[in-house]
C-alpha cells in the first residue's frame, strides 16, 4: 500500500513548500507529487491524473486541505465518491471530518436490522445517515470553492482599492510595496489572526497565509498601524 502526497499551488510566484512540510510531517513515507495549476477543472492536471491511474485499492492520497483536490464542488465531490467506491483511502488534513476513514465509519456505523417489522423503520434511518455523511462531504467542497471565490473577489477589491487610494501597485524604490500576493495575504491575517478577532495564533496564520515569518510580522504590524 502506497502514500501519495498531492500538492497544488495556483500561481509559480506561490510557495509550495508549506504544502509540502506539512504532508511530510504527518506522513514521512507519502512520496510527494507537486503541481502549478491556474485552471478550476480537473482537465489538464497532468500531476493529479498520473496519481489517479496510479493508486490501487488500499492506497492512500494526502491532501493539505480539500481546496488542493478541487476548486469545483460538484466535481470534487465525484471524484471523492470514485475514489471512496475504488478503496483509496483520502486524508484531508485541514478537514479530517470528512477523511475517507471517518466517512467508512459513519457508513458502517448503521443501526443493524432486527428482523422484525421495526427494520422498515431502522432501513429509512440508517438511509438518513448515510444522506448526511454524504451532505457534509459536498459542505466541504462547496466551502472550499466558496472561500477561493471570495478571497479572488477580496484581492480584486483590494487592489482597487489601493489604486483609488494612490498606492501603487508593485515595487517602486521608496515606496511601499503593494502586491496581489500582499493583498491576500493581508485579508488572510486580519480574517483569522487572534489579533483581529480570529481564532489562529500567529504561526498558525502564517503557514496559512504562506509567507516567512519576517514578512508575517511586517503585514500584520503594517495591519495594526492601518
Amino acid at each position: 500500500m502506497k502514500q501519495y502526497g498531492y500538492c497544488r499551488i495556483s500561481t509559480a510566484k506561490q510557495n509550495i513548500e508549506r504544502q509540502v512540510r506539512n504532508i511530510k510531517a504527518a506522513y514521512p513515507d507519502a512520496v510527494i507529487i507537486e503541481e502549478v495549476y491556474t485552471g478550476t477543472h480537473f482537465q489538464g492536471r497532468k500531476q493529479l491524473d498520473r496519481i489517479l491511474n496510479t493508486v490501487k485499492g488500499g492506497d492512500t492520497i494526502i491532501f493539505d486541505s480539500v481546496s488542493r483536490m478541487s476548486r469545483n464542488a460538484e466535481e470534487g465531490f465525484a471524484l471523492y465518491e470514485e475514489l471512496y467506491e475504488r478503496g483509496i483511502t483520502l486524508v484531508f488534513l485541514k478537514e479530517p471530518h470528512i477523511n475517507t476513514e471517518t466517512y467508512k465509519q459513519a457508513m458502517d456505523s448503521g443501526i443493524p436490522h432486527t428482523g422484525t417489522a421495526v427494520d422498515l423503520i431502522l432501513d429509512g434511518v440508517n438511509k438518513y445517515l448515510m444522506a448526511l455523511a454524504k451532505e457534509q462531504i459536498r459542505l466541504a467542497f462547496e466551502q472550499s470553492e466558496k472561500e477561493v471565490q471570495d478571497l479572488h473577489q477580496r484581492t480584486k477589491e483590494g487592489i482597487e482599492t489601493a489604486r483609488l487610494a494612490g498606492k501603487q501597485i508593485g515595487h517602486r524604490p521608496g515606496t511601499k510595496l503593494v502586491t496581489k500576493k500582499s493583498i491576500a495575504a493581508k485579508e488572510i491575517i486580519r480574517q483569522y489572526n487572534k489579533t483581529f478577532g480570529g481564532q489562529l495564533d500567529n504561526e498558525q496564520t502564517r503557514r496559512l497565509a504562506g509567507v516567512s515569518t519576517a514578512t508575517f510580522y511586517k503585514y500584520k504590524r503594517e495591519l495594526t498601524e492601518e
